[in-house]
């Protein structure tokens, strides 16, 4: 017998978060927004969850580049890898505040230039958490790094900010200061054990920076990936086993409620949506049917006992993890 399902679903509401002029935190409902028809399409579509693809193609694997961090930046990441610190949160407002300040950059430059924006007009902040692969990644689609950018802003040249915030740390500071000196990024290893920096300049092809932060790190290219950006870029972090938390939907958006309520480009947060659905079994009927047929019975007695037997049939309930995911604002 052909096998029957009914799914279960309910629609959350899309939400995204703007600032007014006063700087307080505006939460826009689009399905109830009188702009948009509350059956709108980009309301109520379904996505598929982003693939985050990590591994290189031969092809660019072969160009890789070996790099040693510079000495400053080397110590920087011990004293953040090494320190007993429990307030490791502020990774992902350090991470939101760059992507923030990426977006700025291209927007300003689209002032003077038209086609900076390419393609990807839409400027945005989004958050991917895999709990199954044990990685978080920030997404933006901001003005994105060159390969030059990725060797000297993420390792071979130390910004003056690098040596104030190690002796702010020796004269008693608080690590959480670390945006203020603009050395933010690092703080991504108070809860990862490896960095991936997939990113596309409008000037440049896409490359890759990654570093489990012994000293030193890669850069190759990324043109034969399939997983290619528009331009902007994506930091995946790897979590520490007893970081896994912070890739929780629920920790996620409160760290954001807490830290970035006030970010004036929409944040966006990926999170699995669980499905019931409930499924007849009766791939045993027809052997069932065999067996219990009795040849002396009249046929309306047959009838009667296959029914009731159909009615008793165990039904299965299962949760469906089929991938698919759920584009939700953060703020609700």
């Amino acid at each position: 017998m052909a096998e029957t399902e009914t799914t279960v679903t309910d629609e959350p509401k899309q939400e995204t978060t703007t600032t007014d002029q006063d700087g307080d935190a505006q939460v826009k409902d689009t399905e109830q927004s009188k702009e948009e028809p509350k059956e709108n399409e980009d309301v109520k579509e379904e996505v598929s969850a982003p693939k985050i693809d990590l591994t290189a193609s031969p092809e660019d694997e072969a160009k890789t580049e070996n790099f040693q961090f510079n000495a400053d930046i080397a110590q920087l990441m011990s004293l953040i890898i090494n320190a007993v610190y429990s307030n490791k949160e502020i990774f992902l407002r350090e991470l939101i505040s760059n992507a923030s300040d990426a977006l700025d950059k291209i927007r300003y430059e689209s002032l003077n230039n038209k086609d900076a924006l390419g393609t990807e007009s839409e400027l945005k902040i989004e958050i991917i958490p895999d709990a199954v692969n044990k990685t978080i990644t920030i997404r933006d689609t901001g003005i994105g790094m060159t390969k030059e950018d990725l060797v000297n802003n993420l390792g071979t040249i130390a910004r003056s900010g690098t040596k104030q915030f190690m002796e702010a740390i020796a004269a008693g500071a608080d690590l959480s200061m670390i945006g203020q000196f603009g050395v933010g990024f690092y703080s991504a290893y108070l809860v990862s054990d490896k960095v991936i920096v997939r990113t596309k300049h409008n000037d440049d092809e896409q490359y890759v920076w990654e570093s489990s932060a012994s000293g030193t790190f890669t850069v190759r290219p990324d043109t034969h990936s399939p997983h290619q950006l528009a331009r902007g870029t994506e930091i995946t972090l790897c979590l520490k086993e007893d970081c896994s938390p912070f890739g929780e939907e629920k920790k996620i958006k409160e760290i954001v409620k807490k830290h970035s309520q006030f970010v004036s480009f929409p944040i966006t947060l990926f999170t699995i949506k669980e499905e019931e659905k409930e499924i007849d079994d009766d791939s045993d009927d027809d052997d069932d049917d065999d067996e219990d047929e009795d040849p002396d019975k009249k046929s309306d007695e047959a009838t009667v006992e296959v029914s009731k037997e159909k009615k008793d049939k165990k039904r299965k309930r299962k949760k469906d993890r089929d991938g698919k995911e759920r584009r939700m604002g953060i703020i609700e």
